[in-house]
């Protein structure tokens, strides 16, 4: 996902792919004439919760995006704010999204997810309760770990590196195209 600013929030000038000399040498990107505002266009970084539900037996919950079409379970992500660690940012996050708690929040690992231009920090948390989805999820289930079908994209290889780490062997699915 690549979005392009038009014109330069600074001067209002519109803005031009334009070369200059950089740390790594000259880089080519949208810059202002007037002021040298630059558009770095840097990933934005994105949370994803591997939530194991502790009151359950261990059962890990996925969800379905309400604005997805197809019937794809996933992790619960989000975008982490300014003023907040990771791991308060998982806790946010899934709070908000599924109305549940979270406990003991472990780094699984940082996984690059260039299609939308994000980098995804994905913890594996502890919860329990009732689940409240938001309006943004449209429905969840819960999954054995043993289960649970892994995706060649983004937080999929998250789910596989916890999986691996638990001694689970990953199953892979083909996302449609």
């Amino acid at each position: 996902m690549d979005h392009h600013f038009n014109f330069c929030p600074n001067c209002a000038t519109p803005l031009q792919l334009l070369s200059a000399v950089e740390d790594g040498g000259p880089k080519t990107r949208l810059r202002c004439p007037t002021c040298a505002w630059t558009h770095w266009n840097n990933p934005t970084p994105v949370l994803a919760a591997i939530i194991e539900m502790a009151d359950r037996e261990g059962q890990v919950l996925l969800a379905r995006n309400a604005a997805w079409t197809g019937r794809m379970f996933a992790l619960i992500t989000g975008f982490m704010e300014a003023g907040e660690t990771p791991e308060d940012g998982i806790a946010r996050e899934v709070l908000e999204e599924t109305g549940l708690r979270v406990e003991a929040p472990r780094l699984v690992g940082v996984y690059d997810f260039q299609r939308m231009n994000q980098l995804i920090v994905a913890y594996h948390v502890l919860a329990r309760g009732e689940i409240a989805l938001s309006p943004e999820l449209a429905e969840y289930k819960l999954f054995r770990p043993e289960d649970l079908k892994c995706w060649r994209a983004g937080t999929g290889y998250a789910l596989a590196d916890w999986l691996t780490a638990r001694g689970v062997t990953p199953q892979w699915i083909e996302l449609p195209t």
